[in-house]
């Protein structure tokens, strides 16, 4: 695993330097949370394709202040990548990041191959309640997180290293992925999406429920839906192999 920073964004690779004859897939985070989330598939995919999970700003080992704008976050993402030399590279992305792909497909779709959108939707609404409870008590909200975030018939102890780094966020970061979410919609744009599309749901999804994906991939002509049993919304983390298959199967067909 090979660890490192450029443009003060903090990344993980399979390895490096990257091989310029493999396909590249970069991975995007959720709210709150760091590239840890897709340590498993990073390593786990590296012998097929280039694998990078980046830190978005404010998080993990990145610098900088986090946004509240999913335009903000495509463009940094946009930039990050191309530092790199990487061309035409997969995005996947959970949640916040399945949006950020959105958005790179649909803004800048001759500069990304294929997008994986992962336990997200084309419009993401956010619970009053998340807002009220990273305001006033973030520590009740890192409490109560694994109770909506995984499957209950997932082992907690297996997110606890997403958990941790979700704990040094700082609050008003999260606050500005979720506001960032909640702002987000792009319902009516999705049939403007050519690229193909990987649109992986969880059964056990409470945060945003197979329905989204569902409507997500009967409107995104070339999209592919997979739904991963008994997995929640850190699907990645929950069942590893099982969202590294998809993904290696889907990268397959490109």
């Amino acid at each position: 695993m090979y660890e490192s920073k450029t443009g003060g964004i903090g990344f993980i690779a399979g390895r490096w330097p990257l091989e310029p004859d493999l396909p590249t897939i970069v991975f995007i985070h959720g709210s709150g949370g760091a590239s840890v989330l897709w340590r498993a598939q990073v390593e786990a995919l590296a012998g097929d394709m280039n694998t990078i999970a980046l830190d978005l700003p404010g998080h993990g080992a990145s610098g900088g202040e986090g946004k509240n704008c999913i335009a903000d976050y495509t463009a940094i993402v946009d930039g990050f990548i191309t530092s790199l030399g990487v061309t035409r590279p997969v995005v996947c992305g959970l949640s916040i990041g399945g949006a950020i792909v959105l958005q790179l497909l649909l803004d800048m779709p001759q500069r990304y191959k294929a997008g994986i959108v992962v336990n997200s939707g084309a419009r993401l609404r956010v619970m009053p309640l998340i807002f009220e409870t990273i305001e006033n008590d973030y520590r009740a909200y890192l409490e109560g997180a694994p109770k909506f975030s995984i499957s209950e018939k997932t082992d907690p102890s297996c997110i606890a290293p997403l958990m941790e780094a979700t704990a040094t966020c700082p609050p008003e970061v999260t606050l500005g992925d979720f506001r960032a979410c909640d702002a987000f919609d792009v319902m009516e744009r999705l049939d403007e999406i050519g690229a193909p599309v990987l649109v992986l749901t969880a059964s056990d999804d409470r945060m945003t429920p197979v329905k989204y994906g569902t409507f997500m991939a009967n409107r995104i002509e070339n999209a592919t839906l997979v739904e991963i049993a008994d997995a929640g919304h850190l699907s990645p983390m929950e069942k590893p192999q099982e969202v590294s298959r998809a993904i290696t199967e889907f990268v397959s067909t490109l």
